[in-house]
Formats: C-alpha cells, structure tokens, sequence
C-alpha cells in the first residue's frame, strides 16, 4: 500500500504520520489502540482511500512514533494534544472525521469533549473504546447501573487489573506474550496477523495508557460533553467492552447512534469494508458538503 510518512513534531515528540487518498477529499483521521500500531487500518485505509484523504499516526510509544520519558506523558491530555498537532499538519484547518479503536478511542474522547478541537471534529466514530469519564459517572449513577450488565463488564476488565500490577506484565510480554499474540488474534478473532517487529515495545510503552489515566479517571470524572456527533459501532461479542458502555449517554452527547454488529473486538481486522460502510455512512451524514456522495453506500 502506498501513502505518503510524515514526521509531525508534537511537544517534545516526533511522531510518525501516514497519508494516503485524494488530496483534495474530505479528511479522515485514524487512531488506533493496545497494543497496535497505525499498521493495523491499513486494511480499513484500502477500503477508505479511494474516496477520503485517509491520515492514521502512531501513538506516542508505538510503532515510528517517539515515547514519553515519563508516565505523565501518556496522559490524555498530551494524547489529545497529539492528535490536535497531526490534524493541524495534514488537514490544516479544515473540518475533519475522526475514528477511534479501543485506546484510540478512548483518547479521542479528550478531544471530542475538549474545546481545542470544537468545531474542527465533524464526526466522531467510536469502537470499542468508551470515554472514561461517561463510565465512571455511570457507575456512580444508580439509575444507570444494571447489576447484571456490570458483572459483566467487570469480568471482561480482569486484564486492566493485571496491567496495573507491578513488572508481571512487562515478564509475560517479554516471554511470551509477543510470540503468542498472533495466535491469541487467530484463535479469539479468526484474524490472522504478521508478527509486528514493533509488536514488544507497541505492548510494554502501552502499558502505561492504562497506569497513568485508568484509576484516576475512574476515582475523579469529569462531565465532559461531545461537540460533535457520535456513532458508536457495537460489536455484540467484543470480549474487552460491553455493549451496557454506550447505551444512556444522551445527557453527555445529546442525540447520537448505535449500531450493534455481530462481531469481535478486532472488527477493523475481520470485516474492514463493513466498518468502512458503516463510517462512510455515517461521515456522509455529517460532510461540510451538502452534495456529498458515497460509492461505498
């Protein structure tokens, strides 16, 4: 696949940018999550690029990208920053659609309910990434809480608790967690996958995301409210986040979609066109031009 490397320089960082599709096109920003790289739209970008200008980046401490000395550099804020910094470098200011995965969804929160990106955000798609803040303020909320939909929740998170344990994490990725990977993706996701010769420092830099915002934001919400539209895509079988996590958040987005599909957490990498369906549908809905058209629909 062929697009073009940028080195954007965000605060201390270099991070690693990757553009491709008609220059001219509407922008169509890409954040990933744990524990990949911008590596893993490319098969969402090929189905993308013939019609949007398609920029995906490594996050900071992944693939090309530079990482934080500190855990305090893989705090929101600076994430939200980041992606502020890669929009302002390949979109300029023009208005741009924004899709998140996992952590590159969680992240994208920042930016959704921040004021430094209000007005440039003309979408935002959310997979299998819920804002922190909305989850935590939900639990707290009785009218919110299902007794049954949170037990299960709480039995797909087991892993977030792990990451917080002191070197464990980091052994098990080391010995064996890079070599079983792809055979965790094959057997959990009926996805298969190259090894990522980025795979090992993808997976120990991002162990902080989870350390330095997880319990924190958790302990102390925030009301944060989206200035753009919402579409979260559902997958029905995701075994990291449930379906409970984007229903009732009206107070904090207004009117915004769901669409439940039948399928894993690693959609992206199973059925890219369906997910490139659903965003083009909906990034056709929200176009700053009003005589917009999709070949995708």
């Amino acid at each position: 696949m062929t697009y073009e490397t940028l080195r954007v320089r965000s605060g201390d960082l270099n991070l690693a940018v990757y553009v491709s599709g008609p220059p001219d096109a509407s922008p169509i920003v890409l954040v990933h999550g744990y524990p990949d790289s911008a590596a893993v739209w490319e098969p969402l970008r090929a189905q993308l690029e013939t019609r949007y200008r398609v920029i995906a980046y490594d996050v900071r401490g992944a693939g090309a990208s530079d990482a934080p000395s500190e855990r305090a550099g893989y705090r929101l804020e600076p994430l939200a920053d980041d992606l502020a910094t890669v929009a302002n470098a390949t979109c300029g200011a023009r208005p741009f659609h924004l899709v998140g995965h996992d952590w590159g969804s969680i992240q994208s929160w920042e930016a959704v309910t921040g004021e430094a990106l209000n007005g440039r955000i003309a979408s935002f798609t959310s997979i299998s990434g819920p804002c922190l803040d909305h989850v935590a303020a939900a639990s707290r909320d009785a009218s919110q809480r299902s007794i049954g939909a949170d037990l299960a929740q709480r039995l797909r998170s087991w892993y977030i608790v792990f990451f917080h344990l002191p070197r464990v994490p980091e052994i098990m990725w080391r010995c064996a967690g890079v070599r079983a990977w792809p055979l965790w993706m094959k057997w959990s996701e009926s996805v298969d996958i190259d090894p990522d010769p980025a795979q090992l420092r993808n997976a120990l830099n991002g162990l902080e995301l989870y350390r330095a915002n997880f319990f924190d934001r958790i302990r102390h919400p925030r009301p944060k409210h989206a200035h753009a539209p919402v579409l979260f895509i559902v997958p029905k079988h995701d075994r990291y986040v449930g379906p409970a996590l984007s229903v009732g958040l009206d107070r904090w987005l207004g009117p915004y979609q769901r669409e439940e599909i039948d399928a894993g957490h690693w959609v992206i990498l199973r059925d890219p066109a369906r997910i490139a369906a659903s965003i083009d549908r909906f990034v056709t809905q929200h176009e700053p031009r009003a005589d917009a058209t999709s070949p995708l629909r």
